[in-house]
């Protein structure tokens, strides 16, 4: 369970005043002292999260925020943070506290769970400190509550049991491979061991992309990019599909048969954690551009760039000679992101394996109402190579509009 990605965790948020109990429900669910609990409001600043398996669901990954009636000015900076946990939120607990009421602030906050169409349980904290009008609560916020006490551990296993019935079947795609191949399929992979490989493992992609072909009872063959000639030779039955990593795809395209299907562990995260369809739409926005447009590249992880970073050296150096002068870069890393996108020509993103899908399909849709493009490193790198459409093979419907 503790080896599951973050990422791949269905994301329960705890919402909430201050001193409703956010904090105490937390350590009551998970039987832990996960956060810290005081009388003192805004006790939480920062989002916590916090790791844990709930049966049958499976690996969750509790967030615990900063009261949504937080004061002064780092008060307004804590509730922007709580707000933008929503956009990585795949089940929302709005907690209420008996003596305070409902308010205005709750309203507010349910409305925006329910514009974003994130699953939600009202729950009705600290029971255990006096009769408590519960249906007269449900009716002011129009909201059926859960009741609870953190401190005595009532009424939480129910409501472990409405989390259970409330979670996003599909809050993730099912596969990230395993729907294009059969049992018995081999799958060839390339990887290249560079100065960005990290030492003495393989990327996440990587790891998950086997497990998912392991899964599907297909076999999984791994190699460098310049054992991939010896390795198609060696195999008595041709690979039903060969993945590569995107920055090999000039060297890989050529030597793959063309009976054998080829795409790129970025181009299948572009489907498991986002929109495929949107992301290759962008590809076409990359000819319009002109020298000196302006280019955000956002990445979903901070890490330390190597000499030829993907991001920050191979791509813009792929963009500028495709459009035949400087563009303007911009860098965006981590989990925040800009909200203002109108300046931008084009938005290139990375394969998003740090962040979970809710919180990628809200960067694709924050670039589609601002009316910007946006693209995926793999999907733009077979796009500059000139092997978008040979890339996109496993997917005809999307490969339908080039």
């Amino acid at each position: 369970m503790q080896d599951t990605p973050k990422a791949n965790r269905l994301h329960i948020a705890i919402f909430g005043r201050r001193n409703a109990g956010k904090s105490s429900l937390i350590n009551a669910l998970t039987r832990q002292e996960i956060a810290l609990v005081s009388e003192v409001p805004g006790t939480t600043t920062d989002p916590v999260f916090k790791a844990m398996e709930i049966l049958p669901i499976g690996p969750c990954m509790i967030i615990d925020t900063a009261g949504i009636d937080d004061e002064g000015q780092l008060g307004e900076l804590r509730i922007k943070k709580t707000r933008e946990v929503l956009n990585q939120t795949d089940l929302a607990l709005l907690v209420i506290d008996p003596a305070l009421g409902i308010s205005e602030f709750e309203k507010e906050l349910k409305q925006a769970i329910r514009s974003r169409k994130i699953a939600l349980i009202g729950v009705l904290n600290k029971t255990d400190q006096g009769q408590v009008d519960k249906k007269s609560l449900e009716k002011q916020l129009g909201l059926s509550l859960v009741a609870v006490s953190s401190r005595s551990g009532e009424g939480i296993e129910f409501l472990k049991e409405r989390i259970i019935e409330r979670a996003p079947a599909h809050f993730e795609e099912a596969h990230i491979v395993g729907d294009l191949i059969e049992p018995g399929d081999i799958c060839l992979l390339v990887v290249p061991i560079d100065m960005a490989a990290p030492k003495g493992r393989l990327i996440l992609p990587q790891v998950q992309t086997i497990r998912d072909i392991l899964d599907s009872d297909a076999t999984a063959i791994v190699v460098k990019e310049d054992k991939l000639r010896a390795a198609l030779e060696g195999l008595a039955k041709k690979p039903r599909l060969l993945i590569t990593d995107s920055q090999v795809f000039g060297k890989v395209a050529p030597q793959t048969p063309d009976d054998v299907m080829l795409t790129s562990f970025s181009i299948l995260f572009a489907r498991f954690k986002g929109d495929l369809l949107e992301l290759v739409r962008g590809a076409k926005a990359i000819e319009k551009l002109r020298p000196g447009d302006e280019v955000l590249i956002a990445e979903a992880c901070t890490h330390h760039a190597q000499d030829d970073d993907i991001g920050r050296v191979q791509i813009p150096r792929w963009l500028n000679r495709y459009v035949g002068g400087e563009l303007n870069f911009h860098w965006y890393s981590g989990s925040g992101y800009p909200e203002n996108l109108e300046q931008f020509k084009l938005v290139v993103h990375c394969g998003a394996c740090m962040i979970n899908r809710r919180q990628m399909l809200h960067r694709i849709d924050l670039a589609r109402d601002s009316g910007v493009p946006i693209i995926n490193y793999g999907v733009l790198l077979a796009f500059v190579n000139g092997i978008l459409e040979r890339a996109l093979q496993p997917f005809p419907q999307v490969r339908a509009i080039l």
